[in-house]
């Protein structure tokens, strides 16, 4: 394909697509033959485009160093921008003559915006590709035509519609335009934390960047992928793949993990590897959700929940946030989340649970807090994994089920493995005592060196009442929207 005229150079704007593999986008503007502008823009400005979390923007410094490293390889370079980006790219047209831009498309309400915005205004060629997602959110619809609310017909419609396309290969090299404009310094942007640096255990357990999301991909296609439908669900051991800050920053596409795991198709592949790309195909339906609801963050999907009684208990919040609610596999969870930047998605579930149903607190609050804190805070699949937990979403577990969190420990870490890691205080109280330690003989507490109350946490709230007590609620929520 052509793009205007060649002595012209071209814009490569990457933004949820860190990378150089498969990435639409980026094919399309090398083949144009022109010199290319490669940027980044970090809008936290412009209307309805949510900030990047404190977790994130660390992700974010260290994966744009890598993208940096991988485009110098190449013969380019990164220029970074910041500010608005409608302004941002106006100005950068105008100082190059830059007469195309080229970037895979986002599914945000304020991105989508920006996107037309400067599509409408650009002088020359805007183009857009779809490297984020496997299946455009306008290719799988129901019978009438709509959007699914369901995952299990969204799954058979994707499942039986056209397989994926084939990763696309990275470029051999780029022709770099010479004039390019002057790039920001990345530690100009205060990314990382400081004051203090809470940043040593992401550190230690991530390599964002492409290379590692492909190391991340080779290891859980070779070693767990096979095992991945029995054993996702122990986070002690913890088996899954570990892609979704990868997925999160465009380091890797799906279509890259989807032919990794079912190399011959989803028809050959066994039982175990077909509910991992369920799991891929849910991050799918996320975004085709937040396509057609754009405010799944702050708004209920189902919007009898919005006269549900929620409370307003900060001390029961802060407790939950540190890992302190004296439920051991709730706060190794939070904790975990605190240390790492991410948690097992089993735990996931257990904490989200607990924040609302046991102590009533609006999932909103949890919400909040795991977009600040993942590594992998997406701005579709946090806010759907929320809404599913708290009853209020699409395709949601209902309100009534809830997590017993005393069973939960005892059935996916009955060793005590990730309790034991993240909760370190309990490491030599018996396993069979750590989904409930208050009930642990006054011995073993003693021998295990704990006095609760003091050295863990007493529990906030006991089970049984905290869930007669959410059941109440939904009961109100019941009654008021009689009236």
């Amino acid at each position: 394909m052509t793009a205007g005229n060649k002595t012209n150079p071209a814009i490569m704007w990457f933004r949820q697509d860190l990378r150089l593999h498969d990435n639409p986008a980026l094919v399309s503007a090398v083949e144009t033959g022109k010199p290319l502008l490669c940027i980044y823009i970090l809008d936290e400005v412009s209307p309805h485009v949510r900030p990047m979390g404190s977790a994130q923007k660390w992700w974010l410094h260290h994966s744009l160093m890598s993208l940096m490293k991988d485009l110098n390889q190449l013969g380019s370079e990164l220029i970074l921008f910041r500010g608005p980006a409608v302004e941002v790219v106006e100005s950068i047209r105008e100082s190059t003559g830059a007469d195309a831009i080229f970037w895979n498309r986002r599914y945000g309400a304020g991105e989508q915006a920006v996107d037309a915005r400067i599509k409408a205004n650009f002088v020359g060629e805007a183009i857009s590709r779809a490297g984020m997602l496997m299946h455009e959110p306008s290719a799988v619809r129901t019978g009438s035509g709509g959007p699914y609310k369901v995952f299990t017909p969204f799954w058979k419609a994707f499942r039986s519609g056209p397989p994926p396309r084939q990763p696309l290969p990275a470029p051999s090299k780029i022709l770099p335009f010479t004039a390019a404009a002057e790039s920001d310094a990345l530690a100009d942007w205060d990314l990382l934390p400081t004051q203090p640096d809470w940043s040593g255990g992401l550190a230690e357990a991530w390599q964002p960047g492409e290379v590692g999301a492909a190391q991340n991909l080779k290891r859980f296609s070779a070693e767990f992928a096979d095992r991945y439908d029995t054993e996702r669900d122990l986070p002690g051991p913890d088996r899954t793949s570990r892609l979704s800050p990868h997925l999160r920053f465009g380091e890797i596409s799906p279509h890259q993990i989807w032919h990794t795991i079912a190399p011959r198709g989803i028809d050959a592949v066994s039982a175990a590897r077909e509910t991992y790309l369920k799991e891929l195909v849910w991050r799918e339906f996320a975004y085709h959700l937040l396509q057609e609801w754009p405010n799944l963050h702050e708004e209920n999907f189902n919007a009898k929940y919005d006269v549900f009684p929620w409370d307003t208990n900060e001390a029961f919040l802060k407790a939950w946030q540190r890992g302190e609610t004296g439920y051991p596999i709730v706060d190794a969870g939070m904790r975990q989340l605190w240390q790492t930047g991410w948690m097992h998605n089993r735990v996931r579930m257990i904490v989200g649970s607990f924040l609302v149903k046991h102590l009533l607190l609006d999932w909103r609050a949890g919400e909040a807090w795991f977009w600040d804190t993942l590594v992998d805070g997406d701005p579709a699949s946090n806010s759907s994994q929320w809404q599913w937990v708290a009853g209020t979403g699409a395709d949601a577990a209902p309100y009534f089920r809830i997590f017993n969190p005393i069973m939960q420990a005892e059935k996916f870490d009955p060793h005590g493995t990730y309790i034991k890691r993240y909760v370190p205080e309990l490491k030599d109280l018996p396993a069979k005592y750590l989904g409930a330690p208050w009930d642990a003989p006054l011995g073993d507490l003693r021998a295990a060196g704990i006095k609760l109350g003091e050295t863990y946490p007493l529990p906030i709230v006991e089970h049984k009442a905290a869930r007669e007590k959410a059941l109440a609620a939904l009961n109100t929520m019941k009654e008021r929207q009689a009236v």
